[in-house]
């Protein structure tokens, strides 16, 4: 579990940990070079989930080796089944990661949600639901490591 006490959100504690893939943690399919280790770090603290419409087919192939729960649905269901999964996994103890505008349900959802600009891009809109907005998803996992950067980030 990850614990954080931050003033003016009180104590949080968080269990999951749920990211969308492209664009994310990958790039056109691929998963961005050193992802794989840092999902291996997060998940000696928490669960650890992917979710994605898997838009070059290649998620289970290249997230085998993580043993990490990896989540596909069809894409013109991807904002509701994301949303959806938040609130099944307990949306009070769940972080959310993502850059698209289908992440925009989930990051409303989840106690924690962080936006990640990259290679790729950000949808604008996510940008206005997400509590925290960094460049890649290495400073992601940084910010969620290191308690003081979140504290420092989002405190009154």
């Amino acid at each position: 579990m990850l614990k954080y006490d931050i003033l003016g959100l009180g104590e949080i504690n968080i269990e999951n940990i749920v990211f969308d893939y492209n664009g994310t943690i990958a790039e056109d399919g691929e998963l961005i070079e050193g992802v794989g280790e840092l999902l291996l770090e997060l998940k000696n603290y928490c669960n650890v989930y992917i979710l994605t419409a898997d838009t070059y087919g290649t998620v289970r192939e290249k997230c085998r080796q993580l043993g990490i729960v990896v989540k596909t649905f069809p894409v013109e269901k991807a904002s509701d089944y994301k949303k959806e999964m938040v609130i099944n996994l307990g949306a009070e103890k769940t972080i959310c990661i993502g850059n698209g505008f289908n992440d925009i349900e989930m990051f409303k959802t989840a106690r924690l949600s962080i936006a990640v600009i990259s290679r790729e891009g950000c949808s604008g809109k996510l940008l206005a639901h997400a509590d925290v907005v960094v460049h890649s998803i290495k400073d992601a996992v940084d910010i969620l490591l290191n308690a003081n950067r979140l504290k420092a980030t989002l405190r009154e």
